[in-house]
């Protein structure tokens, strides 16, 4: 078939949303002709890639609205104004292409959230929508804990999501879309109310072979310190200060918690160890490269990772690609991507239980080796089962295919 992907993100090489775009494009180009319209940012990367190990049946094309080349970190303002008019000039590209090419299909890959639209739906053939997430939001007990500035950030979020529903455009995207695939039921039950069709639980996250085969040669690290470990954004939502809360509370004096990454909370979170008298067991090590952050995931125990509102949670999948057990909240994207025969998921009710919760899990894994290696196993099958781009492919493929018979 001849298919055409609007992945505003796409890079290879990466994670997170680039990721989602990159191997979507690779998997769906091994068995169609494919188009991608993505952004002027990522063609260097793209085409340096490409160039490499060359795919006859992919094509780009890059489009950028008044040539803003650049990443907006920290700036979401600008990147949502960004993103929007970026969808018109999409549509544009695409409208035109499938005049010239008579295109099957057309599908959004990124970025996955809900309350945007998708201009590229507008072409006259099957549109598919997804995986989108977004719809997940902190619990409002946990809102206690936040800064004035966070939860202007909360408040700001969820009025922005509530904009996005009622957009013209985003509700026109979730009606023609002939099979919406969500990250988490958060998003389900907003998406059908937008008069989107056939949703189903499908998580945007991957990792290919490659990159579970050299997951999966982590040794096991020495029995002694029991090591946690916490990879991601130093951000109020990450929930980082309920975890190190937990850590304390476990009391485990011959235990340590390696915490990577960096962010506006990180002062908050080094005061935070400082009080509870954890300083001296936990390591913050800043931000480091990905080759290393994995290299330090497999010398730990247990990842965790205590996200209030994570339509994915990437780092849980190469949690358990490393046979590490995954604790996480039993809230958005973790929560359907972790199962009982792969991590610990405690309940989010409030602060104190969620914490108490985190603790009782910490000392259980740490006490308990045979509890570990079998959900470090369970995760590396889990992972294999469910989470490989080539399985992703091939479930896709089947609804491409059904899409375009149906029509």
């Amino acid at each position: 078939m001849k298919i055409l992907l609007s992945a505003f993100a796409c890079e290879p090489g990466q994670g997170s949303e680039e990721g989602v775009g990159w191997n979507n494009a690779i998997e769906t180009a091994k068995s169609h002709e494919v188009w991608v319209i993505t952004r002027v940012f990522y063609q260097a990367a793209i085409e340096a890639e490409l160039k490499q190990n060359p795919i006859p049946n992919l094509h780009f094309i890059y489009v950028e609205p008044f040539d803003w080349k650049e990443n907006f970190k920290g700036r979401q303002g600008g990147l949502q104004l960004h993103y929007y008019l970026w969808q018109i000039l999409a549509y544009l590209a695409a409208r035109k292409l499938h005049q010239q090419v008579k295109l099957d299909l057309t599908r959004h890959v990124t970025y996955v959230k809900f309350w945007s639209p998708s201009l590229v739906c507008l072409l006259p053939i099957p549109f598919i929508w997804g995986p989108i997430g977004g719809g997940e939001a902190a619990p409002k007990s946990f809102w206690q804990d936040f800064s004035f500035k966070a939860k202007l950030y909360e408040t700001a979020r969820d009025i922005a999501q509530k904009m996005g529903e009622f957009d013209p455009f985003t509700r026109l995207t979730a009606k023609r879309s002939v099979f919406t695939p969500v990250t988490t039921e958060d998003t389900a039950k907003r998406v059908r109310k937008m008069g989107a069709k056939n949703v189903q639980i499908f998580s945007e996250a991957g990792l290919s072979e490659v990159e579970i085969e050299t997951l999966g040669q982590s040794p096991s690290p020495p029995e002694s310190p029991i090591r946690f470990i916490s990879m991601g954004r130093f951000l109020h939502w990450k929930g980082y200060h309920l975890s190190v809360r937990a850590f304390a509370c476990a009391n485990l004096p011959d235990a340590e918690y390696w915490m990577l990454g960096d962010g506006p909370e990180r002062d908050n979170l080094e005061t935070m160890a400082q009080e509870l008298g954890i300083a001296s067991q936990i390591k913050f090590w800043g931000r480091v490269p990905r080759s290393q952050s994995l290299q330090l995931l497999g010398q730990s125990h247990v990842l965790v990772h205590p996200s209030l509102h994570d339509s994915g949670g990437w780092t849980c999948l190469e949690g358990m690609a490393s046979g590490r057990p995954i604790l996480c909240l039993a809230l958005g994207g973790p929560d359907t991507q972790v199962t009982p025969e792969t991590g610990i998921k405690v309940p989010a009710i409030d602060p104190d239980r969620t914490v108490e919760g985190l603790a009782k899990a910490m000392t259980n894994l740490a006490h308990d080796k045979e509890l570990r290696d079998r959900l470090g196993q369970g995760g590396k099958k889990h992972i294999r089962d469910v989470f490989t781009w080539s399985v992703k492919s091939k479930f896709l493929n089947q609804v491409y295919q059904d899409a375009v018979i149906n029509k």
